[in-house]
């Protein structure tokens, strides 16, 4: 069953999610949103990038209020991060968000989370309910003897029941863990329980080397099974590479089309050219071609270069002063090796013609 399929849809600004529509990629500024001219910097490139949606934290009145003049400089929907302070969450509704993010169990009891509702629903904006492993309530880990799965299931369900009491169902809800297996699994538990589209992610993942590891390995568990709406690859790092990290991933599972993909083989002792660069400058490169839907090929052996770009649409290798250009598993052209990365810009410049 692909329970993405049957999600409820839930518009956010100019896009929507839940019910088999696209899953948006999303990030986090790094940036203090009270500095609206970085932090609407660091969005511009993570737009460029192919960021979906994007967060940024509202932890004082000046954040808050931040978030409408934010707002109208970006082109992708925007969410308020909030954490306590419900007076924040209301600021940030008012200011223009497309929706918030808050805890319902610590936004400061039942009576400002209701309040907090009550603005969200003038104002039709969603209300993502995030749950992590972290925060979760001393209630639930005496219940199961710790940090469990199911406990994570259970507070997040506990925290959309006092949504909907509020007389609210535009509910995204996200559950997430640093622990990889126990994510898996609390995904598969809420996904049989809810039709609220899921906010699916890997928290506190680490470092680009580490967290891009452990979020491939979780995210590519959870979405395989159908399950996720938006994702977030969280990453201690640029945010731009979690967006380039979420697009492959995307990509790779085939939840998403466009853009070049790149594929080089390991080096071996039949190596003869800096392989490793080379095919670092091409996925450099390949950015600059998001509307290109190819496999590109970088090989580093002109002997068994061909065949094992046989899949790709267009590939290069080389070797001993020789550069080839490939194209499905056949040498098309021959020229000196300095020309690969030159040869290789002209054919994909031209490849529509």
């Amino acid at each position: 069953m692909t329970y993405r399929e049957h999600t409820k849809e839930v518009k956010i600004g100019n896009r929507v999610i839940g019910g088999g529509n696209p899953i948006l990629i999303q990030s986090m500024t790094n940036t203090r949103t009270q500095d609206v001219e970085a932090t609407v910097a660091q969005i511009l490139r993570l737009e460029e990038a192919g960021c979906d949606i994007i967060r940024c934290t509202c932890p004082d009145e000046e954040s808050a209020r931040a978030i409408g003049e934010i707002r109208r400089r970006i082109h992708i929907p925007l969410v308020a991060d909030i954490h306590f302070n419900y007076r924040m969450a209301i600021e940030a509704i008012r200011s223009g968000a497309d929706k918030v993010r808050i805890n319902p169990g610590n936004i400061g009891g039942e009576d400002k989370l209701a309040k907090v509702v009550a603005e969200a629903k003038e104002h039709g904006v969603p209300i993502r309910v995030g749950v992590n492993s972290g925060s979760l309530e001393r209630e639930m880990i005496a219940k199961y003897g710790g940090v469990t799965a199911q406990g994570l299931v259970d507070s997040a369900l506990d925290k959309v029941r006092m949504i909907e009491n509020c007389g609210y169902d535009r509910i995204v809800i996200s559950i997430k863990s640093s622990d990889v297996l126990m994510c898996i699994e609390a995904h598969e538990l809420l996904a049989k329980q809810t039709d609220y589209p899921l906010h699916v992610g890997i928290t506190e993942a680490g470092t680009l080397w580490s967290g891009n590891i452990k979020s491939s390995i979780g995210l590519g568990v959870i979405l395989h099974a159908g399950i996720g709406d938006t994702i977030r690859v969280s990453l201690s790092g640029d945010p731009v590479e979690e967006v380039r990290t979420a697009k492959l991933l995307l990509r790779t599972l085939g939840l998403r089309r466009g853009g070049i993909e790149v594929v080089s083989c390991p080096t071996c002792g039949r190596t003869r050219i800096d392989l490793i660069g080379l095919a670092d400058r091409v996925e450099a490169m390949v950015e600059s071609y998001p509307a290109l839907d190819i496999k590109v090929a970088v090989m580093g052996c002109a002997v068994n270069g061909p065949g094992e770009a046989r899949e790709a649409d267009i590939g290069i290798a080389g070797g001993d002063g020789e550069g080839i250009l490939i194209k499905k598993g056949q040498i098309v052209k021959k020229f000196p090796e300095e020309q690969l990365l030159a040869v290789l810009k002209d054919e994909l410049d031209h490849w529509n013609e």
